[in-house]
């Protein structure tokens, strides 16, 4: 068998033991006779596979009790409306920092809806940092305040000094740095995550939502899949679930665990970004483009300066067993997404092909 390393910001990469596990269970779930596509959701067998999967976010997390966990479907997109549908409910107003393209579809998006405060944006420059915010830059009558923590396209990501100082209930879409390190799940109202960077194949998102939040009145016109109250009360199976994306999410998380958790794996992604980050800094044909100080884990945009040698660079490096490294259309250049299931070694390989295409394209 011969496996590529798979850059991809998504769908991205898995873990080799999960797929194995899941490959072993294919055609026979346990005892159960049957494949996990097969199982009724509404069978005991399904049901245990999707408490599981909750526990083991609760526990990995760090979830109170006063959360709400849920598996919901509709793509981490789905939440640019639910959100401001389920929270945007007494004064219709929100604040919204932009910081890259999925946070300007969500402001968007919210503005059908809601009147949003754009309180900041880093589009002057290529949305190559994050912007630092004050309080007074914050609606005080806003009903929450929405953040992307992490930008996949651009390859920034908050730290602690920039996470919003507002008294508003705190959003932020975590799609591409969820469980890749410790996030403080108190410190928000509402996180959640497209499940096909860091947690499993598309088709899930991850949802945790602080109780007193989770209200049976939202806007005029929610519809009822996406009422939050509606999946709280139905265990997140209000229609039938992604049932094999669950199950094979549950899979990542025990993967997860077994590493360590998160502390752990924060670790390993904090050297890997060091790895290629070092590099950058030190090459003279390839740069970063990223301010240092908002520089993301997970997502690492680079150029050469030179349209025709990044194409040659993608050409190569493809050809190379270094796939889905193109940066995004919007962008151009190439991006390395490192999530949790690449390992050293891969960024290690790509830092030395990196090295032998400078020297040769001098």
């Amino acid at each position: 068998m011969s496996r590529v390393y798979n850059f991809s910001a998504g769908p991205s990469m898995l873990p080799l033991e999960v797929l194995e596990k899941a490959a072993a269970e294919m055609t026979e779930y346990g005892s159960s006779g049957q494949s996990v596509m097969e199982m009724s959701h509404r069978s005991k067998e399904y049901q245990a596979i999707i408490d599981n999967a909750e526990a083991l976010v609760r526990e990995i997390m760090h979830v109170p009790d006063n959360y709400t966990v849920m598996f919901l479907q509709g793509g981490a997109s789905s939440q640019f409306a639910a959100i401001p549908m389920n929270l945007g409910i007494k004064n219709k107003k929100a604040d919204y920092i932009i910081t890259g393209q999925w946070a300007k579809k969500a402001a968007d998006e919210a503005e059908r809806y809601i009147t949003v405060n754009r309180v900041a944006s880093s589009a002057d420059k290529t949305f190559s940092y994050i912007p630092q915010t004050d309080s007074s830059m914050f609606d005080s009558e806003a009903d929450y305040c929405y953040i992307c923590y992490n930008n996949t396209i651009y390859g920034t990501h908050y730290t602690e000094n920039k996470i919003p100082d507002t008294k508003a209930t705190l959003v932020a879409d975590i799609s591409s740095c969820v469980m890749a390190e410790e996030i403080d799940v108190t410190k928000f109202g509402i996180l959640y995550a497209g499940a096909q960077k860091n947690l499993g194949p598309a088709g899930v998102t991850l949802v945790i939502v602080r109780n007193d939040l989770i209200t049976e009145e939202t806007l005029d016109g929610t519809p009822t899949m996406f009422k939050y109250s509606i999946h709280q009360k139905n265990g997140s199976m209000y229609n039938t679930p992604p049932t094999y994306g669950i199950y094979v999410l549950g899979l990542v998380l025990q993967w997860i665990k077994d590493k360590g958790g998160v502390k752990e794996l924060q670790k390993i992604n904090e050297k890997k970004a060091k790895i290629l980050y070092d590099f950058l800094d030190s090459s003279e044909m390839f740069k970063g483009t990223v301010v240092p100080e908002d520089r993301s884990l997970m997502n690492v945009p680079f150029v050469t300066g030179n349209d025709e040698l990044d194409a040659k660079f993608v050409a190569e490096a493809k050809a190379n067993g270094f796939i889905n490294i193109k940066g995004h259309r919007s962008v151009g250049g190439m991006r390395a997404s490192i999530y949790n299931a690449m390992p050293i070694e891969g960024v290690e390989k790509l830092v030395e092909f990196m090295k032998k295409f400078e020297a040769e394209n001098k």
